[in-house]
C-alpha cells in the first residue's frame, strides 16, 4: 500500500471502485438496425435514474443496417459499469459493447 505525502494511506481495493466524481463512463455498442433498439438500450439506463451525459448514434454499414451508439455516464464506479455492459450485451440486436473511461482532474 502507498502512502501520499499527507501520510494517508493509498484507496484500498474496495474503496478503489467506488464512483470518481469526475469520471465519464463512455459506452460504444455497435447493434442492428432495428427500431426498437434504440429504447431497449435507453431503458438500462433509465431503470436506473442514470441520465446519460452523451448519446449519440448513427446508421452505419454499407447498406445501412447497422447502429453505432455511444452513451457517456457520469460518476459510475467500475464495478457498476461493468454491470451495465453485461446488460447491454444481453440485449437482442446488440452485437458488440466496449467500455473505456474518461477522468478529469
Amino acid at each position: 500500500m502507498r502512502a501520499d505525502p499527507s501520510g494517508a494511506a493509498a484507496p484500498s481495493q474496495a474503496t478503489a471502485s467506488a464512483p470518481h466524481p469526475h469520471r465519464v463512463t463512455c459506452f460504444a455498442i455497435r447493434a442492428c438496425a432495428d427500431p426498437g433498439l434504440m429504447p431497449r438500450v435507453l431503458e438500462v439506463f433509465a431503470k436506473r435514474s442514470l441520465t446519460p451525459e452523451r448519446w449519440h448514434a448513427d446508421r452505419m454499414g454499407p447498406e445501412r443496417d447497422e447502429l453505432a451508439i455511444d452513451v457517456q455516464v457520469a460518476d459510475l464506479s467500475q464495478h457498476e459499469s461493468a454491470f451495465l455492459a453485461r446488460l447491454l450485451r444481453q440485449i437482442w440486436g446488440v452485437e458488440a459493447v466496449l467500455t473505456s473511461d474518461k477522468d478529469f482532474a
